[in-house]
């Protein structure tokens, strides 16, 4: 009978001073200082991603369309939509968009100055001013906005549309409309809403 041997590979300890020996043993050099990262001016948030498609010869051709908004929590904010083949292109690119269209906003003790209602395309957006401790009391996209604008405490409202992009414009627009308060502080009424939404309506066209 032939005789079976045993061709196992014996088992032997893993040296001192290899990987996965003993603790402490591992021969890496010296790490090198990281530099500190420098704080970005703006912070940069997608509020939504949709895919889109275009009929064409041959079939759909599917892209993806990026709604960024762009704040400095200070006073400027500023809002970009763009399409791209993938969503990290189509991201960059309403990034990009949204830097170039920045806005500064009046903000008066972490609030806005007076109340403004603006129409756009449909979605129609309130902003009023609240005392302190009040908050952001707004929802979806405008609270997205309103985040990184530096304005601590607001009141808002959204009307006749669901549509985001839309309600993000007339934000915008509606925080573009505000008067600094020292430029009408003297009159008797604050600044009429209808002046933003006219405003509003010329930027839609």
């Amino acid at each position: 009978m032939a005789e079976v041997q045993n061709t196992a590979a014996p088992t032997t300890a893993p040296a001192q001073g290899t990987r996965g020996g003993q603790r402490g043993g591992n021969n890496r050099g010296p790490r090198r200082d990281q530099a500190p990262q420098e704080p970005k001016q703006f912070e940069e948030l997608v509020i939504n991603i949709d895919r889109v498609s275009r009929v064409v010869k041959g079939g759909r051709r599917f892209r993806f369309k990026a709604l960024v908004v762009v704040g400095d929590r200070k006073n400027k904010v500023g809002v970009g939509v763009a399409k791209g083949a993938d969503v990290q292109v189509a991201v960059q690119k309403a990034t990009d968009i949204a830097k170039k269209n920045l806005i500064v906003i009046p903000i008066v003790n972490e609030t806005i100055p007076h109340d403004n209602e603006v129409k756009y395309s449909g979605a129609r957006v309130l902003l009023k001013p609240a005392a302190p401790g009040t908050g952001i009391i707004a929802g979806g996209v405008v609270r997205s906005i309103i985040g990184v604008t530096g304005i601590r405490n607001l009141l808002s409202k959204s009307l006749n549309s669901t549509n985001k992009v839309n309600i993000a414009y007339a934000t915008i627009e509606a925080l573009r409309g505000l008067v600094p308060k020292e430029e009408w502080l003297g009159a008797e009424k604050a600044p009429k809403k209808a002046t933003a939404k006219k405003a509003a309506d010329k930027e839609e066209k």
